[in-house]
């Protein structure tokens, strides 16, 4: 007796919307591992001398990490699916984790949180999620990238506060410890029920040609003018977000007084906004002009630098500022995902989301380290924050050379 199609795809509808869900929580877990970095930075160096130009480099390298990696797990998407590449990068995420909780060595513990855990930030990475919704889905892309990758900033909202807490109870180890066994935990959980391959059930979905090598994929994409532009424009927002916001967002309310429950709540508050400006953003990337929408984020990101010079010991200003700066923070990942999709192709967009992610992370990169050293040189994040300013700015208008062409392109030539 044959199976009524109708009915197989009536209970099979449901996994691209499972995958969403998994990745959801991975997200979480990886970007709450990394931004309790910003919060332990003060403890380490009152505890055990570091410096923060120390501190913000053991940043700094794992986000130049990040940037090697992100091109390979993107190219291993594209060739074996999301799964296997997320289980490896949380193996790699709970091993740094309870290397991080047992060691005081500065060199030991750049190893850990620089060497291993990043290696599991740079797999289990918003353009590796990305890259998986587009293969999996026909349809409302933009919506289902926007809740998936809203993850990065919606464990968080919970997270960073309750590691203050048990920080704050505690011992800052505990929380590492923590993390570590949630990460376990999931593991298990993408290994059940996230779909492995590529497309949807596993099985291939891209047409076109899947022998070219690495390099003649590389090439090709480099050669593409919108790359460029999305390669650097988003270069300038790794700069402006994971690296000057997400490293030295909460030493700086540390710096202006504010004690860790209110700079982690601050930042909770960041991140709950965060998650709903992708998700609109992802909704409205499938109805409005890509390029003026994300040219639209990054200038209103680059005028919040000015609200954030204004806090002082202002609780309700931090605030603001964090509800602000939320709305157009991770929101360009789901807009920024249609362009690369549109505009440079399925078949290869794990590769080219990755390269591109790799140019946001080394700008991250250049945020977190130079942003510490600017703070040992003169005691204030002034020039950090100016900086900030108008890189978003050029970034906005670099992004506004982009046509909004149609989503249908599904090879590079």
């Amino acid at each position: 007796m044959q199976k009524d199609p109708a009915q197989t795809a009536k209970r099979t509808n449901w996994r691209p919307w499972l995958m969403v869900g998994l990745s959801f929580l991975a997200l979480a877990l990886t970007y709450s591992t990394r931004a309790t970095f910003g919060l332990v930075m003060p403890l380490l160096e009152e505890e055990l001398n570091w410096t923060r130009s120390f501190t913000s480099g053991i940043a700094a390298t794992a986000l130049m990490m990040t940037a090697i990696l992100a091109p390979l797990a993107g190219r291993l998407v594209d060739r074996q699916g999301a799964r296997a590449v997320t289980l490896l990068g949380m193996a790699f995420l709970a091993a740094g984790c309870f290397l991080i909780a047992v060691t005081s060595h500065p060199w030991a513990f750049m190893l850990a949180f620089g060497g291993i855990a990043a290696t599991g930030f740079g797999l289990v990475a918003v353009h590796v999620v990305s890259a998986a919704v587009e293969q999996e889905f026909d349809s409302n892309q933009g919506l289902a990238t926007g809740i998936a990758t809203s993850g990065a900033s919606a464990g968080q909202l919970l997270v960073v506060p309750l590691l203050a807490l048990l920080m704050a109870s505690y011992d800052w180890r505990l929380a590492f410890v923590a993390l570590g066994l949630v990460t376990l935990v999931m593991m298990l959980c993408v290994r059940r029920w996230f779909p492995g391959g590529t497309g949807p059930s596993g099985q291939a979905k891209v047409e076109g040609d899947t022998q070219t090598s690495l390099a003649q994929d590389t090439w090709s994409i480099l050669r593409m003018p919108p790359f460029q532009i999305l390669f650097w424009s988003y270069f300038l927002c790794g700069y402006t977000t994971t690296g000057v916001i997400e490293t030295h967002f909460l030493p700086y309310a540390s710096f202006c007084g504010f004690g860790p429950i209110p700079s982690a709540t601050a930042y909770g508050l960041l991140s709950a906004i965060n998650l709903l400006g992708m998700i609109l953003v992802g909704w409205l990337t499938d109805h409005v002009n890509r390029p003026l929408l994300l040219g639209g984020i990054y200038l209103i990101r680059g005028l919040t630098f000015i609200l954030l010079m204004q806090v002082g010991t202002d609780l309700e200003t931090l605030l603001f500022f964090a509800v602000v700066f939320g709305l157009v923070d991770y929101s360009t990942t789901p807009v920024t995902a249609s362009l690369v999709a549109s505009h440079i192709g399925i078949r290869v967009m794990g590769l080219a989301f990755g390269l591109i992610s790799a140019g946001h992370q080394v700008g991250a990169a250049f945020g977190a380290y130079f942003g510490g050293v600017l703070f040992d040189l003169y005691a204030r994040y002034d020039w950090v924050w100016w900086s900030s300013l108008w890189l978003a700015v050029l970034a906005g208008a670099m992004v506004l050379l982009l046509r909004d062409e149609p989503r249908t392109v599904a090879v590079v030539s």
